[in-house]
């Protein structure tokens, strides 16, 4: 049986206001190419399929050309589990109709495919249990057993795990609580069957990539030891790291697949990929990467010589198919003017973060301040935070909130710096 492991999709997700449901649709198509490509029988995404709770039509509208396109006609296994981005119910909606042609969506950790079971289909479950599942995969020599195990949150389980409010202790029975559903679910494999998991959790020494993924917990309460994996497995197929990498120290092959796009500068450089797995029982599974094209990179610049090398970088056609991050290190505030001409050479720039290099730290004293009117502090404190001079617009957008009657004076600067971020 060949399977194919993707996870961490956040459709719909944005960079900095900016609409990436094309790069997404790149992807889409690249993973559907792999998978005809490469023959495969099953396909394992590991949750996070859209980035938030409502998702948009256009994010719902690609998911559901996705998994069509992936599923063949009902001659290609597809196995959907939910994430901490994901709505169970919401993405399980369409359950019963996808059920038909072998397309099994699953919210909850108790949840098993439900639905008018057809023996005439060429993909069959033919048996199942609250977190487990046996799919019958027409050419398919072997049969697949997986542990599912959406994302299992407290509430997602529908049970206290402990009255203790210390961390360690907290994070003990998470992950022994996450082992004994492992242990209980994997007296279903067998010798002669194909033994899967596919979750959704954090695993203790995953990589993270800062400011990418969304928590998933209090400190390290909802950690999972490695070593609870089941030791039965073939292959298990992990979501929540956008990075791709291997599970140290586990008793099994086990992987996060990562995110398809890079979704913040922290994963600049990053390789995308999917993995594909070769398992028949009784013998070692044969994994591989599959590495991705699609999308725009995302892309650092540090101008340590000043706004002159930047533009010259621009003019340059530097980096023109990336979205990029620019710091740059100057002797004064950067000016409007600046920033607008940097943007227009390479329309890629969409952070720009000046360093003051020779800057000495000021602060006003409070006769100073007392002198000065609301908007010229929050000038003052703009280029301070920024390093750049505010703008006309963004100073009107200021003024406009600080004179509405349902402002009030707590959370005013904080909110107007969030329409900078």
């Amino acid at each position: 049986m060949r399977i194919l492991h993707t996870s961490d999709w956040h459709l719909g997700r944005t960079l900095e206001n900016i609409n990436r449901i094309d790069e997404q649709k790149q992807f889409i198509d690249e993973l559907c190419d792999k998978a005809d490509k490469e023959d495969i029988d099953l396909v394992l995404v590991a949750g996070d399929i859209f980035d938030t709770y409502n998702p948009s039509a256009a994010a719902e509208e690609l998911f559901f050309e996705a998994i069509n396109k992936l599923n063949k006609g009902g001659k290609r296994a597809v196995v959907v589990i939910a994430g901490n981005h994901d709505n169970p119910e919401r993405l399980c909606a369409s359950s019963s109709l996808a059920f038909r042609n072998g397309i099994i969506l699953l919210g909850y950790p108790s949840s098993y495919p439900a639905g008018e079971k057809n023996d005439d289909n060429s993909i069959r479950v033919v048996n199942s249990g609250p977190g487990w599942l046996e799919l019958f995969i027409e050419g398919c020599e072997h049969n697949a057993v997986i542990i599912t195990l959406p994302y299992p949150s407290e509430a997602r389980l529908d049970e206290v795990l402990t009255e203790e409010l210390e961390e360690n202790k907290l994070q003990r029975a998470y992950s022994d609580r996450v082992g004994s559903i492992f242990e209980t679910l994997s007296s279903h494999f067998r010798d002669d069957t194909v033994n899967l998991v596919v979750s959704h959790i954090f695993v203790r020494g995953g990589i993270t990539s800062k400011d990418s993924e969304r928590t998933i917990q209090v400190g390290g309460a909802m950690t999972v030891d490695p070593e609870v994996l089941p030791s039965k497995a073939h292959y298990v197929a992990l979501g929540h790291l956008h990075k791709p990498q291997k599970v140290k120290d586990a008793p099994c092959p086990a992987y996060y697949s990562g995110s398809p796009l890079a979704y913040s500068f922290s994963e600049a450089g990053q390789s995308k990929e999917v993995f594909i797995a070769d398992i028949i029982p009784g013998k070692e599974p044969y994994i591989k990467e599959e590495y991705l094209n699609c999308g725009k990179p995302l892309v650092k610049w540090t101008a340590r010589q000043g706004i002159e090398e930047a533009l010259n970088w621009c003019m340059e056609g530097r980096d023109l198919n990336a979205w990029i991050e620019l710091e740059i290190f100057l002797d004064r505030p950067l000016t409007m003017e600046e920033q607008k001409k940097l943007r227009e050479l390479n329309p890629g720039i969409i952070n720009i973060k000046p360093i003051i290099a020779t800057e000495t730290s000021f602060i006003e004293g409070f006769e100073d301040r007392e002198a000065k009117k609301i908007d010229e502090l929050f000038k003052d404190y703009y280029k301070y935070k920024t390093g750049m001079e505010i703008s006309d617009e963004l100073m009107t957008i200021f003024l406009d909130v600080l004179n509405s009657e349902d402002q009030g004076e707590d959370g005013l600067t904080d909110s107007v710096m969030e329409t900078t971020a």
